[in-house]
């Protein structure tokens, strides 16, 4: 595991970061992220979305679990598991098929840690108590696939 450190000091700086990491990764990538409420994880994905044109269509899986967003060339699976009772269920609704079809975002990913391929990047959003646009990106990346991206 590698760790990298990113400080966005608005909306659209998040959605920047997002968008040019979007443009490094291919079908097979899995992101998590994790943060409180209101902390950058519905910015950070419509910002990865843009980079596929497909940031009008977004909007929150919270109450289905995943959202499919596709192009003629890649499909982005938006999960959000906070809502699983456990990982039974995630496997129930065969969600580690996803992992091989397109590019996973999986909000509250921790929850699913288990059924994690070896390789993924976990991305922590924490407010900035002294700025309420500023949020502190904690970029964690499981294996080796991702350790170039960062550098």
């Amino acid at each position: 595991m590698k760790t990298f450190q990113y400080t966005s000091h608005s909306e659209t700086e998040t959605m920047d970061f997002a968008y040019n990491l979007a443009g490094k990764l291919q079908i097979g990538d899995i992101i998590i992220l994790s943060g409180n409420l209101g902390a950058g994880k519905t910015k950070f994905t419509e910002g990865f979305l843009k980079y596929f044109h497909l940031d009008n269509e977004i909007s929150s899986p919270t109450f289905t679990i995943v959202n499919e967003y596709k192009n003629k060339d890649i499909t982005i699976y938006h999960f959000d598991v906070y809502r699983l009772e456990d990982i039974d269920e995630f496997y129930a609704i065969g969600g580690e098929e996803y992992f091989h079809s397109g590019i996973c975002i999986i909000e509250w990913g921790d929850l699913i840690k288990e059924s994690l391929p070896s390789d993924y990047i976990k991305i922590s959003f924490e407010k900035d108590d002294s700025d309420e646009n500023t949020r502190h990106l904690n970029i964690e990346t499981f294996g080796n696939k991702y350790d170039h991206i960062f550098n």
